[in-house]
């Protein structure tokens, strides 16, 4: 959620903070601030509610430094105002401090250590810079009162913290538990960031932080060290994304660019996974190790979620392996009956949802195999899973994500080929996943070219309409569900996914004059009965948009999609509906790329 970004020995700083804050904007945020300090008696705290181009409006041309920190805040605790905006400072004014996470015995902490504090905000961030005040007005060095500060937060707090003392501003005090963290490697000066996109114009090299470890960063110096205190050594990763891949690229928003993208997307994926004989480059271990598990569990949550519905039906059906999905924050709590030999597979954006962390930290415990499929190398999921997939989707800034469920399925599918080949499985080994995955290539690519269509069916069924409703049956509900969240989470258009055949047993009493009903219609088996359903709703007033597969269009269907593989077409079926979502966001005034009250990565429970 929350951006961070610090660095030391730049000259630039506020220049190079704000560019990174830039970088993290599609993440959401409600405030943001920055705080440097020029090494030489000169520091300058400036924070606001709202944008970052806010914050930037009052950056007079005085304001320089060498050393500085800068945050975008998404309200937790506390609502979104310049008081409760990071940095926050100690009492004694000699601490800056930046926090990701949510520190859960803030309230306690407050009480027995810092009764006697006048705390500036109403944040549970807040309480760790005054911890840290207080231990150093008692005679702890600033990394001694650092770390005893994060020895106070309990098992259940999460951070990425980054602290400057104003007596010593030579120095970044740098810690990390839960909240992704990176340390990015320069010449002649280093920063941090919590995703490497913020930092990519001024390097490539990054270190990741472990849970539990504390860093002390000069402008020439990393020094890591564990939670007891050992040094440790850890050697750079290599980010070969270009940061002009982050770019709108002429785009009006990143939504459309990153919709529009989704062909290469299939394209790359082939790639990446298919050799020209048509075997997969998947690890022939990763493969054994699915086989000799007796269920699949998919855990996501979100839109990676209904991505893990769609791959519960190619697991099953070509890998021959039971398939469950469940959403992250509700297995963490309320875990099922697991079967005797689980397989467990995260589906992740940014590999940081700290929902699914949760899940896979109790699986390790259980030491229970596990794969993380995520669109970024490094991150958290990936490695502490046992085995990872990647998207290679590229940057998806949007908040709403649209190319990576389309490639979290596409990697499912070619996942499911792979095990079902090496069981010899006739419906496996019949199933060209280069051939099908050229088909959803090609046929997104006819769609996402004649969006102009899809633009005014929008314009005629949403910009008005209070609620909306998706329906479909079999694989084209898994589709529906996901459809209706991209509707709702952009256009703030109340939207329901339903079981087409669930209609009469409730949800028509919603149906009113002029209800949009949008109906996915790819299955041939159940195509009758979801045209059955049409009618009724039709006969109630509803304004019905239909979304149908080529072979079985009627005359009158809105919106007819390419012919591509019956288990694929949610890659197909899917793109009119983000176009619907994003032109009714558009057409509405919305702000597409960044919805009210959402953030890109969900980094805390």
């Amino acid at each position: 959620m929350c951006g961070i970004v610090g660095e030391v020995g730049n000259d630039q700083a506020v220049s190079l903070l704000i560019h990174g804050l830039k970088k993290l904007e599609y993440r959401g945020y409600d405030s943001a601030g920055i705080y440097v300090n020029d090494e030489h008696g000169q520091d300058y705290l400036i924070k606001t509610k709202g944008r970052i181009a806010e914050l930037e409006s009052k950056i007079t041309d005085d304001v320089h430094g060498t050393i500085g920190i800068a945050h975008t805040r998404w309200a937790t605790h506390g609502i979104p105002s310049a008081a409760n905006a990071h940095p926050h400072v100690s009492a004694d004014g000699r601490f800056y401090m930046v926090h990701n996470g949510v520190i859960t015995n803030f309230k306690e902490l407050k009480q027995e250590y810092l009764a006697d504090v006048d705390f500036k905000s109403e944040t549970d961030s807040e309480v760790v810079v005054q911890l840290v005040g207080k231990f150093a007005d008692e005679g702890l060095s600033a990394l001694e009162a650092f770390k005893k500060a994060i020895s106070l937060l309990d098992a259940g707090s999460a951070y990425a913290l980054l602290m400057i003392d104003r007596e010593n501003p030579e120095t970044l005090y740098v810690a990390k538990k839960k909240s992704p963290l990176l340390i990015g490697v320069c010449d002649g000066f280093n920063v941090v960031c919590s995703d490497a996109m913020a930092m990519l114009n001024v390097t490539h090299d990054f270190i990741e932080l472990h849970d539990g470890e504390i860093v002390e960063l000069r402008k020439n110096e990393i020094k890591i060290q564990d939670a007891q205190g050992n040094a440790v050594e850890r050697k750079p990763f290599h980010v070969s994304q270009d940061a002009s891949a982050s770019e709108k690229g002429g785009y009006e928003h990143f939504m459309l660019k990153e919709i529009d993208e989704q062909p290469a997307v299939m394209r790359k994926l082939i790639q990446e996974y298919v050799n020209e004989d048509g075997t997969l480059k998947i690890d022939q271990e990763l493969i054994d190790t699915i086989k000799a598990s007796d269920r699949i569990y998919i855990v996501a949550a979100g839109t990676s979620y209904h991505a893990g519905l769609v791959g519960h039906e190619l697991l099953e059906k070509f890998a021959k392996i039971p398939t469950e999905v469940h959403v992250a924050s509700e297995f963490a709590y309320n875990r099922p009956l697991l079967a005797k030999k689980p397989f467990f597979i995260f589906l992740t954006q940014s590999g940081e949802t700290a929902d699914s962390r949760q899940v896979l930290n109790q699986m390790n415990e259980l030491n229970y195999p596990s794969l993380t499929i995520t669109n970024v190398p490094n991150s958290t999921l990936s490695r502490e899973a046992s085995f990872t997939l990647l998207l290679h989707a590229g940057p998806e800034i949007a908040v709403a994500s649209t190319k990576a469920y389309t490639a979290q399925i596409a990697v499912e599918a070619i996942l499911a080929k792979a095990i079902g080949m090496d069981n010899h499985d006739q419906a496996a080994l019949d199933f060209d996943i280069r051939k099908e995955l050229t088909k959803v290539a090609n046929g997104m690519q006819e769609l996402v070219d004649e969006k102009h269509k899809i633009e005014e069916l929008a314009a005629k069924y949403l910009v008005k309409t209070r609620n909306a409703f998706y329906i479909g049956r079999a694989i084209d509900y898994d589709t529906a569900i996901e459809a209706a969240l991209k509707l709702k989470e952009v256009s703030y258009i109340q939207t329901e996914g339903f079981a087409a055949g669930e209609l009469k047993h409730g949800t028509i009493a919603l149906i009113e004059e002029g209800t949009p009903v949008i109906s996915i219609i790819t299955d041939q088996a159940v195509a009758a009965h979801t045209r059955s359903n049409q009618e009724e709703v039709a006969a109630r007033g509803a304004n019905v948009i239909s979304i149908v597969s080529e072979s079985l269009a009627h005359s009158g269907d809105q919106i007819v999609l390419p012919e591509v593989h019956p288990l694929l077409t949610p890659l197909v079926a899917i793109i009119p509906a983000q176009l619907l979502a994003y032109y009714a966001s558009e057409q509405r005034g919305y702000d597409v790329d960044k919805p009210r009250n959402l953030a890109k990565s969900v980094t805390v429970e």
